[in-house]
């Protein structure tokens, strides 16, 4: 992201959420996003992830240049390349975990039988392979989660977007799912962004950007530089 501009409202109500932000993300790591309550956060991630448009700048995701696209170029970018992990989960209650998982899948055109497929090789990955035909009401809060990341990862995306991932969870069950976004993020292909106020998760971070006003402050090249610059 390059000077990329957002407001919100017009005359007095005009807020102006993100102000010239310069943000960078790399292959293969663990990107925390933290900074107070109305800085800028999520809409920087809807942002990226081609949710919600900005004012001006220039966003280039895997070479593809948000800044200069239309909306069904952007859609098919989010659909292709976008996994979603949202603080709530946001899974359908009617459908079954195996169900859910496939969704992805079949809105890029892949037939049920091999949608279902690959959503049980998710679900093994997550650890929920005796889950398949559970409704998301059935699972405890940790489990859901599960699911919602086997959900984002089911197509391959190579950015996966995560706003407040452990904030509903205790911290052993958080720990649990981070450590998983860990491993995930390893993949020499893909970036994993995590947008959070949990402090009990920054130590999974391989990078730490803080941002304030609407602006990234700084950027911080592992977790211990972080807290060597809040002891000083």
């Amino acid at each position: 992201m390059r000077n990329v501009t957002k407001t919100f409202g017009t005359g007095d109500a005009r807020t102006q959420a993100l102000k010239g932000v310069n943000f960078d993300t790399r292959l293969g790591e663990l990107l925390l996003i933290v900074g107070p309550s109305g800085c800028g956060k999520t809409t920087l991630l809807s942002i990226i992830a081609g949710t919600m448009q900005f004012d001006s700048g220039e966003i280039d995701v895997f070479e593809n240049r948000l800044h200069t696209m239309d909306k069904p170029a952007i859609t098919d970018f989010r659909r292709r390349d976008i996994g979603f992990i949202f603080q709530q989960f946001n899974l359908i209650p009617t459908l079954s975990c195996l169900e859910n998982i496939s969704v992805p899948l079949l809105l890029n055109g892949v037939s049920r039988r091999d949608a279902e497929a690959r959503a049980r090789e998710a679900m093994k990955l997550v650890g929920l392979e005796t889950k398949t035909r559970e409704h998301p009401t059935n699972l405890s809060g940790g489990q859901q989660q599960r699911v919602a990341i086997a959900r984002a990862l089911v197509h391959e995306p190579r950015l996966i977007i995560c706003d407040e991932p452990t904030s509903a969870l205790d911290k052993d069950t958080g720990a649990k799912i981070m450590e998983l976004l860990h491993d995930v993020a390893k993949a020499p292909n893909r970036s994993v962004i995590v947008v959070t106020h949990d402090t009990r998760i920054f130590r999974y971070a391989d990078r730490m950007t803080e941002m304030e006003d609407g602006r990234v402050q700084r950027v911080h090249e592992s977790y211990t530089d972080y807290t060597n610059e809040q002891e000083t």
